[in-house]
């Protein structure tokens, strides 16, 4: 098609008040409203480009404000520019002289950096007219590996292995295309498990969960050891022996206390434990993961960088890597995270509790079985049912697993009514509870 030039950037503050209805609740965030740093693409004919990253709430004015500087890095550019050497522009939005004081390759920045790029890849894809995984599938090796990022991770994996494993994956990719779109991709559930929940209504979820043919489900756990134990004695009596239960401390506990509540925990054969600790703290998992075997050690949600996942596999620190979306800057990290899994033999099991973090990471899962891992075993997606009715090409769950998406893009658009609505803080949905807390106030 004729070239594609980006003239304009309109950035959004979305939030929605999960925090109501405890849906997405842990132990250390406890009133969560799903939100996202929401970015559109204009351009010069009748396609856009729309990404975000995702925060729980509060702050996510600066992750606007950062996308909304680093605007200037793609305005009055032609898409080709930036895709026929993703790895210059990524660089361009990391590598600022002064700006990159703030990061670097961490914290607000990378997270714009993330809804940035991945704006970049829905427009790259909806201008070659295929979902993302399938363009990423279609690239040869050689793209591919011009696309990764390898500063600082080719200690770990070079250039030339990434061919090989990426070239390796070709011949045979059809035959996984016929079974990813004939069986779908194994998926978990975690909107059963929320921290906040009732015990009547985790058990209410697990039923109904096994009624929907789940096999897979996690519970947040970071509470008195007697609540956590009787919660997931819950989970466990109502899903059986063979189905799998993961548990999720979401960094509540030092390295110490995560070993022994880990130990304690243990007798509920849980098939992860996840973030048992500080994400920063690499050796801690390390430890953990000795100390607890043979209870597995799954972190990489709060990894800030490419850096991070490096030496959590260079240290035998875990056993599941979580991918993020929009954590890391971008799909381009994200494939260099899959890469190095790969070489390290680590199973990838994406993150993806928040607001649009299941249409995103379907995608990524879907390319790695394709491209790079070429299995499925012990792998699996998050899924929370929370909010995919905002978004035109929402994700579709049968039987525990994802379907393909066939629609071109990355999955990410919001219906422009909910981008309206739920905008702050002069959304309807926002501008209504500021009043109602007024009145209130005004009323004592």
């Amino acid at each position: 098609m004729a070239e594609v030039r980006i003239e304009s950037v309109r950035v959004v503050d979305l939030r929605f008040p999960t925090s109501r209805d405890s849906i997405g609740s842990d132990a250390v965030n406890k009133d969560p409203d799903y939100s996202a740093a929401y970015c559109i693409l204009s351009t010069d004919c009748d396609l856009e480009g729309h990404g975000l990253t995702f925060t729980l709430g509060r702050g996510n004015e600066l992750c606007v404000m950062a996308i909304e500087y680093l605007a200037r890095f793609v305005t009055g550019r032609t898409l080709s520019s930036i895709t026929d050497d993703f790895v210059a522009f990524s660089r361009q939005l990391t590598d600022d002289s002064q700006f990159r004081w703030l990061g670097p390759e961490k914290g607000v920045i990378h997270l714009a950096c993330g809804a940035l790029i991945n704006a970049v890849w829905d427009l790259y894809a909806k201008a070659e007219d295929k979902p993302l995984w399938c363009l990423l599938a279609d690239l040869s090796p050689e793209k591919i590996v011009s696309m990764v990022d390898f500063r600082y991770i080719d200690d770990a994996i070079t250039k030339e292995e990434a061919l090989d494993l990426l070239s390796a994956s070709y011949p045979t990719m059809n035959e996984r295309i016929r079974i990813l779109e004939a069986e779908g991709y194994p998926a978990y559930t975690t909107s059963a498990g929320w921290f906040g929940f009732s015990d009547e209504k985790i058990r209410g979820l697990c039923r109904e969960g096994l009624a929907n043919g789940w096999t897979h489900f996690k519970l947040k756990v970071g509470g008195t050891p007697a609540d956590d134990l009787r919660r997931g004695r819950i989970v466990r009596e109502e899903i059986g022996p063979h189905n799998r239960l993961m548990l999720d401390a979401n960094q509540k506990w030092g390295v110490l206390e995560a070993i022994e509540r880990i130990r304690s925990l243990s007798s509920l054969d849980p098939w992860w434990m996840e973030e048992p600790t500080s994400p920063d703290d690499i050796l801690g998992h390390a430890r953990i993961r000795k100390e607890v075997a043979p209870v597995r050690i799954a972190t990489g949600e709060h990894c800030h960088n490419r850096v991070m996942f490096k030496q959590l596999m260079q240290a035998n620190a875990i056993d599941v890597c979580q991918i993020d979306s929009c954590r890391v800057a971008g799909v381009n990290e994200n494939l260099a995270i899959l890469l190095l899994a790969a070489k390290f033999k680590i199973p990838v099991c994406p993150h993806a509790g928040g607001v649009g973090l299941c249409e995103y990471v379907q995608h990524l899962s879907m390319f790695d079985y394709l491209r790079v891992s070429m299995t499925m075993q012990d792998r699996v997606i998050e899924f929370v049912d929370h909010l995919h009715e905002h978004f035109l090409d929402p994700v579709v769950i049968r039987a525990g697993r994802y379907i393909p998406p066939h629609k071109p893009g990355y999955s990410i658009e919001i219906f422009p009514e909910s981008l309206v609505q739920f905008s702050f803080p002069d959304g309807e949905v926002w501008s209504t509870e500021h009043h109602e807390i007024a009145a209130a106030r005004s009323g004592q």
